[in-house]
């Protein structure tokens, strides 16, 4: 039944030639007042815009509106960046403004700031450029970090490094002396989280997955001659099993910890189609491209357990600290998951972000889940994602 469905999904829009994989049945001062530019057509299916409906609150319009938004702040953020050199110090999507915000520190000139705001950008002034707090965090990551410690990012709205930390192990020896050498790194401030992430890996049960061994987890993202997905669901030469329990393909190239990333070859008679599934929640989403969308930007996600989840980019460039080892480059949402869930589709309107590595909580009381960067994983394995 859901072989038949992709299909139809598939050839319906005119899809694809090739190999499938069962798809993975898984923050300051003044702002200028530049008016923002046009709204562009949002790139979004009807089932995406009823789930952004569902879980943002908004209405259709509403939801429209946004993706048009994020994905003006999305093309804008690679130029902004450029313009602002070295006096950049982060950007991130507002939405109640829908434009996209630039930090950038009190030496900035008076032709830069013109320029930003020219381009659309509301400025803010930033306490430490990009590269500071960016050198911070490399500090930090050469550190070992106990259990305790959840995570770090670079965050420029706070013009600091974040240490996230466990709140009932705050007062840990170890986790203590870690934030004390994380401080001596340059600017930190510390936050406290309900829990230590953990993948979201699972041992075999009912649903749409693949399997590797005793192990269930989702597919993330058609590339041409097979998927990529997660690290931890499989070392290289893993053999992977469909839905249907039938061989799909191999594990050619697989990394974790350190990153969280993997992609599988596919064959016998699989194909690969551009297609992040909605599960009957929502229209099935077409892939057209990789845009990295900003902090701030609403960003959903496709999983074989909790099936279609939407929240927003928290942070990018989190390390995060699991029991097998820290994972670097991660970007942290506020979507939630569960285990069975690793590795599968994180997509912002038709905008392929990463694949799903793990979190804390789940999709009944809430949580925090990460993803590893899609565009990442392609580099790294000279891998072309599959597009409509």
């Amino acid at each position: 039944m859901r072989r038949n469905r992709i299909r139809q999904a598939g050839l319906a829009a005119l899809l694809v030639v090739g190999t499938w994989a069962a798809a993975g049945a898984v923050p300051a001062s003044a702002s200028d007042t530049a008016s923002p530019a046009p709204a562009a057509e949002a790139p979004a299916s009807a089932g995406l815009l009823a789930a952004m409906q569902q879980d943002f609150g908004l209405t259709r319009a509403q939801a429209e509106q946004r993706l048009a938004a994020e994905e003006r702040a999305t093309a804008l953020e690679p130029e902004v960046r450029r313009t602002a050199g070295e006096s950049y110090g982060g950007s991130w999507f507002d939405a109640s403004s829908g434009r996209l915000n630039v930090a950038v520190t009190a030496d900035a000139s008076d032709s830069t700031l013109r320029a930003l705001r020219s381009a659309g950008a509301t400025v803010r002034t930033a306490r430490h450029s990009a590269e500071r707090l960016d050198a911070t965090k490399q500090r930090i990551d050469a550190l070992s970090a106990p259990e305790g410690v959840s995570s770090w990012h670079v965050d420029p709205k706070a013009g600091a490094v974040v240490v996230n930390v466990v709140a009932d192990r705050r007062n840990d020896a170890a986790v203590e002396r870690f934030v004390d050498s994380a401080r001596e790194a340059g600017p930190v401030t510390v936050a406290e989280v309900p829990a230590q992430p953990q993948t979201f890996a699972a041992g075999t049960v009912g649903g749409d997955p693949y399997y590797t061994g005793n192990v269930r987890c989702s597919i993330g993202f058609s590339v041409h001659g097979g998927f990529v997905t997660a690290g931890h669901c499989g070392p290289t030469g893993q053999a992977v099993r469909g839905w249907d329990n039938t061989h799909i393909g191999t594990f050619r190239g697989s990394s974790f910890p350190g990153d969280d990333m993997a992609w599988v070859s596919v064959g016998s008679g699989w194909w690969t189609v551009p297609v992040v599934l909605g599960w009957g929640t929502v229209s099935d989403q077409l892939v057209r491209g990789s845009n990295e969308a900003p902090v701030g930007a609403s960003v959903c996600r496709s999983g074989s357990t909790t099936r279609w989840h939407c929240g927003t980019v928290l942070a990018k460039n989190e390390t995060v600290n699991y029991a097998q080892g820290a994972v670097h480059q991660m970007t942290k949402t506020s979507v939630c998951a569960e285990g069975g869930d690793s590795g599968g589709s994180f997509i912002s309107g038709d905008q392929a972000q990463g694949v799903t590595s793990g979190g804390w909580g789940n999709c009944s009381t809430g949580g925090e889940t990460w993803h590893q960067p899609v565009n990442e994983i392609l580099n790294r394995y000279g891998l072309t994602l599959h597009t409509a």
